[in-house]
């Protein structure tokens, strides 16, 4: 067995870098913030002995606008922040969006707003993922809730940021980032190949819909010369204002998501077959979920756990069918309620959605959870 892969005590953000490494990351820039700091710090060392590059940039809106220059590069490429500094990577994140250029945003989450508690958990970024930069637009963002899971998700959100042009969030809090389990590490999953044109440099087009939903992206450098921008663009880069122009690319710009929902959506479940009561729960409060069901079903009670790997895209199809097959649905999170907002909507008043909240730092207890499976 390679040394990698034997088993060892390896803390989250710990997991996230060697996932990065694994997925064949080539440029990380980021500034320190805590609870994200081991991952620059694990990242300015082994990434250039790689062959990679590291750096510390001025502030978190240099960070991003630099992945997105390296990105354009070729370079497989992220950062990793918390709270202010996720806030203040929001226009850009917009960008890369708009540009469809890939990249991994990680936010290890912080108690908020402003500074907030700076080592203590929250889950109050979960709506700022989906919408926190302005205008409709799509995104992905992805979840672990254990070491392991912290490492597979960091490789699959860079291959999903290739495969379909687009920024990846990985949407952390302080508890996972933190946490330190034993693990073993599996042989990385294959590296998703950004697609590239076979067309030659004077008939390539970086946002042609004929090319398909995701059209190929050419690297600078690499002999192709196309025009990059924030506004609404033609099939060439350059801004446009018609509207038989804007249109069929701010559907795809959706279309290359929803289409492929079903590829991008992970959610896992546990004791579902019979569950009566199901939770829903995402990141740390899996962890609590998980020991509530247990105590719940020592005592009879038939409770399941739906756990959210994908956040964003919103796993609806699953979500909506727990308004037909269980009684109640519990949604605990560390934050006033966000998530069961959207678990609501999409259950439709046909079942009780009920939140489980807890703010200022600390974690929702199995307890909490299991007085409302009481009541």
């Amino acid at each position: 067995m390679p040394d990698n892969q034997k088993p060892r005590l390896m803390q989250g953000n710990e997991a996230v870098a060697e996932g990065a490494l694994a997925a064949g990351i080539g440029f990380y820039a980021g500034y320190p913030i805590s609870p994200a700091n081991e991952i620059s710090s694990i990242l300015s060392a082994r990434l250039p002995r790689k062959g990679g590059i590291f750096l510390q940039m001025e502030d978190e809106i240099a960070s991003i606008a630099a992945v997105i220059g390296a990105s354009l590069g070729g370079a497989r490429a992220a950062t990793a922040t918390s709270g202010p500094g996720f806030s203040l990577m929001q226009e850009n994140i917009g960008y890369a969006v708009a540009a469809e250029i890939p990249c991994v945003v990680i936010n290890v989450q912080r108690a908020g707003p402003s500074t907030g508690q700076p080592t203590s958990p929250s889950q109050g970024d979960v709506m700022q993922s989906r919408w926190g930069t302005h205008g409709d637009h799509p995104i992905i963002v992805l979840c672990p809730s254990s070491v392991i899971e912290c490492y597979l998700i960091t490789l699959r959100a860079f291959n999903l940021a290739e495969k379909y042009r687009i920024p990846v969030i990985i949407l952390m809090d302080e508890v996972v980032g933190h946490l330190r389990e034993r693990v073993e590490l599996p042989p990385p999953e294959e590296v998703v190949a950004r697609p590239k044109p076979t067309v030659p440099p004077e008939w390539y087009f970086p946002y042609d819909e004929a090319a398909g939903l995701v059209p190929p992206l050419v690297s600078f450098g690499e002999g192709y010369r196309y025009h990059v921008t924030g506004l609404y663009h033609d099939i060439a880069g350059f801004p446009t204002q018609r509207e038989d122009e804007i249109e069929p690319w701010f559907e795809r710009l959706f279309e290359k998501i929803e289409a492929n929902r079903e590829d991008i959506i992970q959610v896992d479940e546990e004791a579902m077959e019979d569950a009566e009561v199901a939770l829903v729960a995402y990141g740390a409060p899996v962890r609590s979920a998980r020991h509530a069901l247990r105590l719940a079903r020592e005592e009879g009670k038939a409770v399941g756990l739906i756990k959210l790997l994908t956040l964003w895209p919103f796993p609806e199809a699953r979500i909506a069918k727990l308004g037909h097959q269980v009684k109640k649905i519990i949604v605990p999170e560390m934050n006033r309620g966000q998530m069961v907002l959207e678990v609501q909507r999409v259950v439709a008043g046909r079942r009780p959605v009920i939140g489980v909240n807890r703010v200022g730092g600390q974690m929702v207890s199995p307890y909490q959870i299991l007085e409302l499976l009481e009541a």
